[in-house]
């Protein structure tokens, strides 16, 4: 992956062909009750979401929490276009996104609902020191999930003119969701601990079945865990329109690795490899086939070394399915470059001195079964800023 993002240092560099970068900022809470700060970050949330899923390349919540902390900001607060820019700058995004958001009690008292809802967002263009129009959305609260895909919609309809979706196509990819399913969601985001993330993404995914990203960030929790059976449950669910789509097939991949069930990985891996193919993918599915010893393994681990020629793990790979292709002597020139990195390495050391004595694969040995290395990054908002910096077209 390290010739990708020095790829993407070098494009970027250049300010004639770079991708805009868009920050979303949680919402202001402009009502008096910090109770009610979700609803920042869920607006936040949906915007990031769906800018991403239509291939703006938008920096993740991470990367806006960790530019509040280092200038001291408190979320949520009333912000000054200073203040914003000041964010904007510290992340290098051209495009903030940012705005506010009340809550009023009902007009009349007979409807039962918890408030009438109205936002308001801007985009400041950094790169021009302008301001885009106001977009605002008015109605209860109940309906957060259609007030805030409407203002989903509207400012990708601004951004990409007649690349936009129509508002029905948008709304068919992000159904609505079940407002205390989306309070859930986001309480699970901003819980302090594993055990209450779990227990808010679980709520929110019992509350609304076709409610996607919790199914993701339970995922994501018991990957962590190394419940890898139960995490490979809740990637299944991830829904293909959602933005964590890839990145939940590539955990799957690893999940059904880790249990034994190959077969299940390399079709994992493979539905990923069509749409991102990241050296880390090409890796991993030349490991799946590699356990079910498929020729195809060889190819795909040539893939993830001709990306990055400086990992060793790569390196290793092409020469253990060389080994027990028999091909002794170009399996040891690659066993031979990652002892030079790591003298230390004993697996690369035991089959170096195989190769020497051109002795092949064992049935039942333990110790040179099963030592393909895999990896568990996963770089894909790396791909997809190259992606728009080589073809710019595409992203209009």
């Amino acid at each position: 992956m390290r010739c990708v993002l020095a790829l993407v240092c070098f494009f970027l560099a250049l300010p004639a062909v770079r991708a805009d970068t868009y920050l979303v900022l949680p919402f202001f809470n402009l009502s008096k009750s910090a109770n009610l700060n979700w609803i920042g970050e869920s607006l936040a949330e949906t915007l990031r979401e769906a800018l991403s899923s239509e291939g703006v390349i938008t920096l993740d919540r991470d990367d806006c929490v960790e530019a509040y902390r280092r200038l001291a900001i408190r979320p949520y607060s009333l912000l000054t276009t200073a203040s914003v820019v000041k964010i904007g700058e510290a992340v290098d995004a051209e495009q903030v996104v940012f705005g506010g958001f009340d809550l009023k009690p009902s007009a009349e008292a007979s409807v039962k609902s918890r408030g009438s809802l109205e936002i308001t967002a801007r985009l400041l263009d950094l790169k021009h020191m302008k301001q885009g129009p106001e977009l605002r959305e008015v109605g209860a609260l109940e309906d957060l999930a259609a007030l805030q895909g409407h203002l989903a919609w509207q400012l990708l309809r601004y951004l990409k003119k007649e690349g936009a979706p129509s508002e029905a196509e948008f709304r068919e990819r992000h159904p609505a969701v079940r407002v205390d399913a989306i309070e859930n969601y986001v309480r699970g985001l901003l819980a302090a601990n594993p055990d209450e993330e779990h227990r808010f993404f679980t709520q929110a995914a019992r509350l609304d079945s076709h409610y996607s990203q919790p199914c993701f960030q339970l995922g994501r929790l018991l990957w962590k865990k190394k419940e890898y059976k139960w995490a490979a449950d809740w990637f299944q669910k991830v829904a293909p329109s959602d933005v964590h789509y890839h990145e939940a097939s590539f955990f799957l991949g690893l999940c059904r690795y880790y249990t034994g069930d190959f077969t299940g990985a390399q079709a994992a891996f493979e539905s990923v490899a069509r749409i991102v193919p990241l050296n880390e993918v090409y890796n991993n599915l030349g490991a799946a086939e590699s356990r079910t010893n498929l020729a195809d393994a060889l190819a795909n681990f040539r893939k993830a070394l001709e990306g990055d020629e400086s990992d060793p793990a790569y390196r290793f790979n092409v020469g253990y399915a060389l080994w027990k292709q028999g091909d002794f002597e170009a399996a040891g020139e690659y066993f031979r470059a990652v002892l030079e990195r790591n003298p230390e390495d004993e697996q690369a050391s035991l089959l170096l001195a195989r190769c020497a004595s051109r002795t092949g694969s064992r049935p039942g040995e333990a110790r040179t079964e099963g030592l393909e290395r895999l990896k568990t990054n996963y770089e894909e908002s790396a791909y997809w800023q190259l992606k728009a910096v080589l073809q710019p077209h595409q992203q209009e």
